[in-house]
């Protein structure tokens, strides 16, 4: 089992998903460190565009595997171009931006990227296939993205140096993935199922080994033993699409030791409740698992549902701090309510 103290951010602590509205990459930033002093993470802005997107933007990091966008999406071609240019320099602006902001910062700092099994449902080979339809089309995108994540850690690394970094892997397509569910590029089919020893292996291949891992899945039926096959150390989720029927999974996570990012504030501008009622879902869940309040701050960490870029920048500094002030709630035993 992994011991508390492994966990790199301080007891009771909270973070953002990654993506934020409107394209100012620099308040962005500010605010990420202004409300998350003790766990930022480096944002994403959509709203800029092409390149800005979560499938584009680790597009850019591929290693000879380079992308195009058509009018079905983004596709594999033979040389780069303007749509992945632009792609490398959105992401380089926003590290150039993470380098000014977070000087002299020391402590964990989260990055995303899109996970193998999401980015193999989302990108076309050329001839029009998705990748995920063509298994060695799939370990070649999941090398070529190790890689390039490697490459992008030591780039973070080298610009915060002070940086412990969380890796997180953005999967909300795995599900649909292991289901079965995902359409064919003609829409009119669904791509075979993936095996969960499948699943596992190429997700494993893409972790690094040298950096806290989580992955992110924002949709229903997150797959938790498939994660902890792949050695993950955390799994982050929205609280609202939790079943009572998967909380022994859950349990078993938590037992191996893996780390809780529970997504408790809604993504989108709503009228928030106070810090209590916010950090009452992730201490319900602990008690009826029957776990020790003294793990709970520690291996839990709260973050709104899922990403910001609907919401207002308004809301989206609200809903940080909301996770940040409810977060102490935690270090409460549960047992006293």
């Amino acid at each position: 089992m992994r011991l508390v103290s492994e966990f790199p951010w301080s007891a009771a602590s909270a973070t953002g998903v990654g993506s934020h509205p409107g394209d100012d990459h620099v308040e962005s930033l500010r605010v990420v460190f202004g409300e998350l002093p003790d766990l930022p993470y480096l944002p994403e802005l959509p709203d800029r565009g092409v390149g800005a997107d979560m499938i584009g933007r680790t597009a850019s990091l591929l290693v000879e595997l380079p992308v195009t966008v058509q009018p079905s999406g983004w596709r594999f071609t033979d040389r780069p171009g303007r749509d992945l240019r632009r792609a490398v320099s959105h992401l380089t602006r926003d590290l150039d931006a993470l380098e000014e902001v977070a000087q002299g910062y020391e402590g964990p700092l989260k990055i995303q990227v899109c996970g193998p099994w999401t980015l193999a449902a989302s990108i076309e080979l050329r001839h029009g296939d998705k990748t995920l339809a063509d298994p060695g089309a799939v370990r070649d995108l999941t090398d070529s993205l190790a890689e390039g994540l490697a490459a992008h850690m030591a780039d973070v690394r080298a610009r915060v140096p002070g940086a412990r970094l969380i890796v997180q892997l953005d999967e909300p397509g795995l599900p649909g993935v292991l289901a079965g569910t995902v359409p064919t590029a003609s829409g009119f089919g669904r791509l075979a199922a993936v095996e969960a020893p499948v699943a596992a292996e190429r997700l494993r291949a893409v972790l690094p080994a040298d950096a806290f891992t989580i992955v992110h899945c924002c949709a229903p039926g997150v797959p938790y033993g498939v994660l902890r096959e792949a050695g993950v150390n955390g799994v982050s989720l929205d609280m609202g699409l939790l079943r009572r029927r998967e909380e022994d999974a859950v349990g078993e996570a938590i037992e191996a030791g893996i780390a809780l990012f529970l997504g408790v504030v809604p993504g989108t501008d709503t009228r928030l409740p106070d810090i209590g009622v916010v950090a009452k879902p992730a201490v319900e869940l602990w008690r009826r698992l029957g776990f020790g309040p003294a793990r709970l701050a520690e291996q839990v960490v709260l973050t709104p549902s899922c990403g910001l870029a609907g919401a207002s920048p308004a809301y989206a500094r609200t809903a940080l701090a909301r996770c940040r002030e409810a977060a102490r709630v935690l270090r409460e035993d549960p047992g006293d309510e």
